[in-house]
């Protein structure tokens, strides 16, 4: 046994020597210098078994070789490589739900992607990941095959061949045991619908765990908010058809009895301010048990206890149910803990505007006391700025310190450029288009940059803005504003005539509170009456009198106060804005006012009243009359619909249409969801009411005079913008008035 250990001890040990040379084979993708630089000796070191070792443990390191050896011929050490097979491609035949993109990206986390070690059972996983996704569209039907074809230098390429058949559809939805609500009125706070004309678009009749979890807890709340205390959903049953095409839901549930509030009792520590907590209670004794002012009430009590510094303050509700009776007193249980100074406030997910842009809207200060309400107000204002899809402040307790937390506002950026987009069509203008560009966060400056452009055959303009919000370190703003509009006429009788105004303006906006902004600017323009072969007489005897050039230098005040709750899609809330114009020199002196009142009403979780009223008034300073050109236009998109763009009020006497110092716009939306489409928002019909006219100077304001229409629209947050279609019908109109009954725009509210 000794001499054979003896005579294998060369198989086994290597005396050192010299490396005369080394050598690589088995390479048919990968480079000859990775290997080599992988190798820990060079031609001329001293090669010996533990340089061999860590050779072997650094090639099979590089993730690229299936199995390496080392043999030594005399002085010459070859290295011998068997490669790892390698994904060239990854193909996708018969795919059409998923984007192509998205879905290599969810297989590239399993494993199967271009330029990643090849492994069988990977490939097997990546399959049953593609069903898996599919799963999730209802479309249960899906075959998934997996080809794999071998092509040259040790590679293969991976194809998924997809047949994805029909979408399994809900076909109906049931809900027994409940006998207080009737089943239609309960399927209404359910996302998930059976299939409708128009399913196709919401997707709502697709089935989804996800989505069923969350009506169900829909279904919980609805109950739970009507004083069912007790309600539970015992079971859900999923069915499908045999072929995979219908699904079925069926949810049984025990609503139990309802509990009337008979009492709200605090305890705990409240530091002396028990009424001023009470005042917070939105619980009623007398009325069912709500849930939802129960919520409320706790994070009321919440709030309150974070303004004074008690950044982890516990409310517990509890309820003392009498079922005898079907009453319950509701107890709240108050453990304020302790009080914390904020230490750092972080900034993250940022990944294009400055952290600067995002502090100054900050309320809260490090260094002080935890203030709740000051959290929440930094958490708006950074939300308002609307360059963020979402923003979240999270509280972390600072490691060995009892008294201090650290905050870190958490923002997901979303695209800040938006394009808006107008037309109309009229047998007088034909079709007109009217567009924006404009960057609200512009180098991630949190400065805003507009192009706005309209092609109309009568009205044509450019204009360029540019706004910095926080000119000062104050917060007081400062936009610049440079146009150059021409105007022609909107009549049938022949005028040819043109306004030009070129100018510019600047203005300054002061905060004077967290919602309320007072601007003050000072502009200068020059308006020129280009008379072609007709003028009308207005025009004509305004233009001997004063010049065919008229330049004014205005100063502009104005105030506004936004309190919807979305200024996309508001449902709640007052918007108000005042803006006065006041012409002090040069050829023109006026004065110039025009207010705007909207006001939203929730009628229900689903319909939503919109009221707006915008009211506009000029007249003539030092003994001037009020300049033609800066008078008031109505009817169309923004005023009365049904209308043609800047055809209502006054007529001159050579038929065109010349406005008035005075407006009154009055409009009315009752915003519906449309059939189909649930509760989503971003699509909704409506049904609209509008009225107003403009009026000359000394002409009576007469309502009687009030032009009105009606008709119904379609409102879409599309991914341009907002868009809204109407068509309606005047309900009050004269000969002279021209009518457009359809009409749509991109990027306007009202």
């Amino acid at each position: 046994m000794l001499a054979l250990g003896l005579q294998a001890l060369p198989a086994w040990a290597i005396d050192p020597f010299v490396l005369k040379d080394i050598r690589v084979e088995g390479l048919q993708r990968a480079d000859a210098g990775t290997v080599f630089g992988a190798l820990p000796f060079r031609i001329g070191d001293t090669y010996n078994d533990d340089k061999g070792a860590a050779a072997l443990r650094a090639l099979f390191a590089t993730g690229l070789f299936k199995d390496v050896r080392l043999e030594v011929e005399g002085d010459v050490v070859v290295v011998l490589v068997e490669e790892r097979t390698l994904i060239s491609n990854v193909t996708f035949v018969g795919l059409k739900e998923f984007d192509k993109d998205a879905l290599s990206k969810s297989l590239r986390d399993v494993g199967i992607g271009e330029g990643l070690p090849f492994d069988r059972a990977m490939a097997d996983r990546a399959e049953q990941e593609l069903k898996r996704q599919y799963l999730t569209r209802s479309l249960y039907g899906a075959e998934v095959v997996t080809t794999i074809t071998p092509v040259e230098r040790n590679r293969v390429s991976v194809t998924f061949t997809v047949i994805e058949g029909e979408v399994a559809q809900i076909s109906e939805i049931h809900i027994t045991g409940s006998q207080a609500f009737s089943e239609s009125a309960l399927l209404k706070q359910f996302e998930l619908t059976t299939s409708g004309w128009l399913t196709w678009y919401t997707k709502t009749d697709r089935y989804s765990r996800t989505k069923l979890n969350a009506d169900l807890e829909t279904l919980r709340a609805f109950y739970l908010n009507r004083g069912y205390l007790e309600f539970n959903v015992d079971s859900t049953q999923v069915a499908i058809s045999p072929d995979k095409q219908r699904i079925s839901i069926t949810i049984n549930v025990t609503e139990g009895q309802p509990y009337t509030v008979t009492a709200v009792r605090l305890e705990g520590e409240f530091y002396g301010k028990e009424e001023e907590f009470q005042s917070l209670v939105a619980i009623k004794p007398g009325e069912p048990y709500r849930a939802e002012a129960v919520a409320e009430t706790t994070r009321r009590f919440t709030e309150l206890y974070g303004t004074f510094g008690y950044a982890f303050a516990r409310i517990e509700p509890r309820t003392e149910i009498d079922r005898a009776n079907g009453r319950v007193e509701v107890v709240l249980v108050a453990e304020p803990n302790r009080r914390v100074y904020v230490r750092r406030i972080n900034v993250s997910g940022n990944t294009r505007t400055r952290d600067e842009v995002i502090r100054r809207e900050l309320r809260q200060l490090e260094s002080a006391w935890y203030d709740g309400r000051r959290i929440k107000l930094s958490r708006d204002r950074i939300d308002r700025l609307g360059y963020f899809s979402e923003v979240n402040v999270d509280t972390a307790e600072v490691p060995g310190a009892f008294d201090q937390v650290d905050l870190t506002a958490e923002v997901k950026e979303k695209p800040t450029g938006n394009l808006q987009l107008g037309a109309g069509f009229s047998s007088a203008e034909r079709l007109s288009l009217t567009a924006g560009i404009r960057q609200d966060n512009i180098f991630g400056s949190g400065n805003y940059l507009g192009l706005e452009f309209n092609t109309s055959k009568y009205n044509r303009s450019l204009v360029v803005s540019t706004v910095d919000p926080y000119f000062t370190v104050d917060g007081i703003s400062r936009a610049l504003d440079f146009y150059y509009r021409t105007t022609k006429p909107i009549n049938s009788q022949g005028e040819s005539y043109t306004l030009v105004t070129p100018g510019a303006a600047i203005r300054f906006g002061v905060p004077f509170s967290e919602f309320d902004t007072v601007f003050f600017g000072i502009g200068i323009e020059r308006t020129e009456i280009k008379a072609g072969e007709s003028l009308p007489n207005n025009y004509y005897l305004y233009r001997e009198e004063f010049g065919a050039k008229s330049s004014s230098l205005p100063l502009t005040v104005g105030w506004q106060r936004d309190g919807r709750d979305s200024s996309l899609v508001p449902t709640s809330g007052r918007y108000q804005r005042l803006n006065g114009e006041w012409s002090v020199a040069l050829d023109t002196k006026y004065a110039r006012l025009n207010y705007q009142i909207q006001q939203w009403i929730p009628i229900t979780k689903q319909f939503t009243l919109g009221l707006n009223g915008e009211f506009g008034y000029g007249r003539g300073l030092g003994g001037k009359p009020y300049p033609v050109f800066k008078n008031f236009y109505g009817g169309g998109l923004g005023s009365v619909r049904g209308f043609d763009q800047g055809s209502l009020g006054p007529v001159d006497v050579t038929g065109a249409y010349i406005g008035g110092n005075r407006r009154l716009n009055l409009n009315t939306e009752f915003y519906v969801p449309v059939p189909g489409a649930g509760n989503d928002r971003t699509l909704r019909l409506f049904a609209y009411l509008d009225a107003g006219n403009v009026w000359r100077e000394k002409e009576s304001m007469d309502f009687s005079s009030l032009r009105s229409s009606a008709g119904i629209g379609l409102s879409w947050i599309s991914p341009v913008g907002p868009l809204k279609l109407s068509y309606g019908n005047p309900l009050r109109k004269v000969p002279e008035d021209r009518i457009q009954k359809f009409q749509f725009q991109i990027g306007t509210a009202f």
